[in-house]
């Protein structure tokens, strides 16, 4: 069974004002940038994006725009679409807006997770899933579409329903999602600082 890499980069990013996807903390934008943190785990690593983002985007990873029947589901768009295209494959997700995230710590999700569970994703002190930072397994497909079809849109839902397995990232600062401009800015002078050390 092989497992196939997700970026998550078609969000409206409407609190930020621009695509989460194109911000540049490591000298590329955040889609490349989470790609290359995907590759070394996975057999190959797949862009998932709107439609104005798989005409615009220029890199050698293959690019998935959510299919017109999954569009406005929000995260959920992508995933469906990609049980969909890509059948028998589980699912490393990651989102293009965890700037602190490593390859080293998506190591360590997947060797903790119990590959007997439908899913599993990163888990935070709130109590909450990060379901951008997730496993799903070819066998909880049909399970989304059903969760779809039945009017949710929630991932967060999904995975409680689903008992989800959690993990408890090393560092909390993993999961920290940039949202706005202004945490944008703080981030990268934050990273240029530790990078001048």
């Amino acid at each position: 069974m092989s497992l196939y890499g997700l970026v998550i980069c078609g969000g409206e990013s409407t609190r930020m004002g621009t695509d989460k996807s194109l911000l540049v903390y490591y000298q590329k934008p955040q889609y490349e940038h989470v790609a290359d943190l995907l590759a070394p785990l996975c057999e190959r690593v797949i862009l998932c994006c709107n439609a104005e983002q798989y005409k615009t985007f220029r890199t050698g990873y293959p690019k998935l725009a959510d299919m017109p029947e999954f569009v406005g589901a929000g995260p959920m768009s992508g995933l469906l679409t990609a049980f969909e295209t890509f059948p028998g494959n589980d699912f490393l997700v990651a989102g293009c807006d965890y700037p602190h995230l490593t390859t080293d710590e998506l190591a360590n999700f997947l060797h903790d997770t119990d590959k007997d569970l439908t899913a599993a994703a990163f888990y935070n002190q709130n109590a909450f899933y990060e379901p951008l930072l997730g496993w799903y397994s070819c066998s909880v497909g049909n399970a989304l579409g059903k969760a779809f079809a039945n009017g949710s849109r929630s991932l967060q839902r999904f995975l409680q329903a689903e008992n989800a397995g959690k993990y408890r990232p090393l560092s909390e600062k993993t999961m920290l999602s940039v949202d706005t401009m202004e945490d944008f800015r703080a981030v990268k002078q934050a990273l240029e600082a530790a990078n001048d050390f």
